[in-house]
């Protein structure tokens, strides 16, 4: 059977045996007629001292191409990389997509090696889909081949699979001390493996190292305060990550914020005050009241968390009983931001604004007056760090955002990849 493309290589190589044959003859004729010499064993007749013609050149191998998952293959894992090869040749390119037709939404993209002999996809796949392999090689005489391989992957329940929340949220403005919260709805087994899947870039660049506080949360501080003005962008790559115990990343994340103004404030407990500073520069110092006996102030580095316009305050939310005497439920709080989990506020406090200044008379929180408060309000951002300190009481580890009230150190050491 003559391979493709080789009939007129036959068609060149038959004209040129007709020729040489032609020549061989001339040479026997010529000979005939030539006295021969005594010492000469050269024999034109004899085909040994004939050179030899080539029937052709060899044949060149068609360029082999093969992928790592099977033609047809059903319950393909999610966290399969695809990859394509070429022996014997090089590849033209390789598409993976997904459903009927490529396209921005369904493509897979990856990586080509320098010498186009192995294309391996950037990303993993995603659960109860179809998917088309279509790779094109050839060898080093330019023919083609085209290798298409369809398959489908397993079919995953939300019970298999964690979603990735990122704080904070796109496009927000926050304060200089504001961790980088992921929390997983379902926990992660394998913490070194899903690490590795986070990247926090700003701009300016600034030193900082992930902390998993529980299976389900893992934090990034920087080493130092955000700079006022930085750029953050978190990616958290975990679609289709296997994290252990049969579950898998349900997303990918990006997510892009800004860090506002430099606002780092102090409470005195002990002599009721709190100073502003803005940019490293006292800008205030407000009289205030913190906890009384039996309820008295953390003290340590907090930061702000939430801001709330009216908030509820209710004292059972804190563990005092309803029939305490020191049980209260104040529906309109004014000018709110929680510091603490466990309930700690600053606030608007007209109610005791005779003993700011002088008395700690509240169960915790820092009151103070309200217009005091409505422009510590109006100046302040989630994120913003308030220390507190000459406290007789000690602020819990994880008890908010306390991730400045450990060393940097303590913070490296919670890495997974330490």
């Amino acid at each position: 059977m003559i391979p493709p493309g080789r009939t007129g290589l036959l068609r060149h190589l038959s004209r040129r045996r007709s020729i040489t044959a032609a020549i061989a003859a001339s040479v026997v004729v010529l000979s005939a007629c030539t006295p021969s010499s005594g010492d000469s064993t050269d024999d034109p007749t004899d085909d040994s001292a004939a050179s030899p013609v080539s029937a052709g050149e060899p044949d060149t191998s068609p360029v082999s191409l093969s992928v790592n998952v099977d033609d047809n293959e059903q319950g393909v894992t999610v966290d399969t990389v695809v990859k394509a090869t070429a022996a014997d040749g090089t590849l033209r390119n390789v598409t993976v997509y997904r459903g009927r037709k490529p396209s921005d939404d369904t493509r897979i993209g990856g990586a080509m090696s320098e010498d186009k002999t192995s294309w391996v996809a950037a990303d993993l796949l995603e659960p109860g889909e179809t998917y088309h392999v279509v790779a094109k090689g050839e060898n080093t005489d330019g023919q083609a081949e085209t290798m298409d391989t369809r398959f489908t992957t397993e079919a995953l329940t939300l019970d298999q699979q964690t979603y990735p929340s990122v704080f904070p949220l796109q496009g927000q403005t926050v304060g200089v001390g504001i961790p980088i919260i992921v929390t997983f709805d379902i926990p992660v087994d394998r913490r070194a493996v899903v690490e590795k899947r986070l990247e926090v870039t700003s701009k300016p660049r600034v030193e900082g190292s992930w902390s998993w506080t529980s299976d389900s949360e893992v934090r990034y501080r920087p080493k130092s305060y955000w700079p006022a003005g930085t750029d953050v962008q978190v990616t958290a790559d975990v679609n289709g990550v296997d994290v252990g115990n049969g579950i898998y990343g349900q997303e990918s994340r990006d997510v892009g914020f800004s860090i506002g103004s430099s606002r780092v404030s102090t409470v005195d407990v002990a002599n009721q005050t709190l100073t502003v500073r803005s940019g490293g520069e006292v800008v205030r110092t407000l009289p205030v009241t913190t906890g009384k006996a039996g309820f008295a102030t953390r003290g340590g580095t907090k930061v702000i968390m939430e801001k709330y316009l009216s908030k509820r305050m209710d004292a059972a939310t804190t563990g005092i009983d309803r029939d305490d005497p020191e049980y209260y439920n104040i529906s309109n709080v004014r000018y709110a931001m929680r510091v603490t989990n466990s309930g700690e506020f600053i606030h608007a406090a007209p109610w005791s604004v005779g003993s700011q200044g002088t008395a700690n008379v509240s169960h915790g929180c820092v009151g103070m007056s309200t217009s005091n408060a409505r422009w510590f309000y109006g100046s302040s951002q989630i994120g913003d760090v308030v220390k507190f300190v000459n406290s007789s009481r000690t602020l819990e580890q994880g008890n908010g955002w306390t991730d400045w009230d450990q060393s940097y150190q303590d913070v490296k050491a919670g890495s997974a990849l330490t």
